[in-house]
């Protein structure tokens, strides 16, 4: 095998998540291009901790460890970045199957030395079997998958996605890991872009950093049934303004919304203008489309607002969070 060595870190925290858990495994053990190791990280769930143990006790190549920093998945990362010994580090969630080129999409790209993140297609599984209606594609990203208006094919981002991503181990040397006070944190708020702030950091300390999404390096993340509700999305599209506000406090505006502002300037009219004419030609679903684009917007917003109101008072910054090495 040529090109770099891959440990692949899953971050789990329920066990309400078993089944997925161990096909997510299983889709990292069937790799076209085999991983390193498999790290599985465990968010102080000692019960799950145990059963995983268990689970996978002299499985060539998975391990099994606690998380060593604060509850939450930043946290959980970093103890996976810590302990991996591979030249990438690549990250997919736990309730996500990897097509069996996953990782060879994703490393193929290493071979230039400027390269320090590589990205991939993240495509949703519908608890119901199909999308609701109602839920515009542009806002995929309320339940983590790869959403309309992303760029197609190899493109250099801003940032990747955190559920199916991948960075160069020598990245984390140089800024640290993942910041401990964005993202998600167990049953609170579904807070996000903690990917975000690294990838900011990232190309601030390394200008020739170089970061790419591959879309045929796929993924297939579950949505539970509870997700695919307005519910949900009013409340994830809220924290994630609130998430913004805080990588914009640590990072600055201009590079925290830089995307957000084509985003929101381009994409989402454009989505509201399609779910308008979709209605007048009475095709399912138009109006509530447009209507869930505009109160996307607005939710966003109002989070952003509040959150950037709670950072002044309380003067929060996200420094890098050192992580060790797990090299020899």
């Amino acid at each position: 095998m040529t090109g770099p060595l891959v440990s692949v870190v899953v971050c789990a925290y329920t066990e309400d998540r078993w089944e997925d858990i161990l096909a997510a495994v299983a889709s990292v053990r069937g790799q076209s291009r085999p991983a390193l190791e498999t790290l599985l990280v465990i968010d102080h769930n000692p019960a799950l901790l145990e059963r995983l143990g268990a689970r996978y006790k002299g499985t060539a190549g998975v391990r099994v460890l606690a998380n060593a920093g604060p509850r939450g998945l930043s946290a959980g990362r970093n103890t996976g970045i810590a302990a991996a010994r591979g030249e990438v580090i690549a990250f997919l969630d736990d309730d996500a199957v990897a097509e069996r080129d996953w990782l060879l999409r994703l490393a193929a790209h290493y071979a230039d030395p400027r390269v320090m993140a590589v990205g991939g297609r993240t495509e949703p599984v519908w608890a119901s079997g199909r999308r609701p209606v109602w839920f515009p594609e542009e806002f995929d990203w309320v339940v983590g998958c790869t959403y309309r208006g992303q760029p197609r094919g190899i493109a250099r981002v801003r940032n990747v996605l955190g559920g199916n991503a991948s960075f160069r181990r020598s990245a984390f040397d140089a800024v640290g890991g993942f910041a401990t006070g964005i993202g998600r944190d167990g049953d609170r708020r579904p807070l996000g872009c903690e990917e975000t702030e690294l990838c900011i950091r990232l190309a601030r300390a390394l200008p020739d950093a170089v970061l790419l999404l591959d879309d045929r390096a796929v993924i297939h993340h579950r949505v539970p049934a509870p997700r695919e509700h307005f519910a949900y999305f009013r409340t994830r599209v809220y924290a994630e303004g609130l998430s913004k506000a805080l990588v914009s406090r640590s990072v600055g505006a201009a590079k925290g919304l830089e995307s957000e502002r084509r985003y929101a300037t381009r994409v989402l009219p454009a989505a509201v203008a399609r779910g308008l004419r979709d209605a007048a030609l009475t095709r399912p679903g138009g109006a509530a489309r447009a209507g869930a684009v505009v109160a996307g917007v607005l939710t966003a917003a109002g989070g952003y607002v509040v959150g950037s109101v709670r950072a002044r008072r309380g003067g929060t910054t996200f420094p890098a969070q050192p992580v060790g090495t797990g090299r020899p």
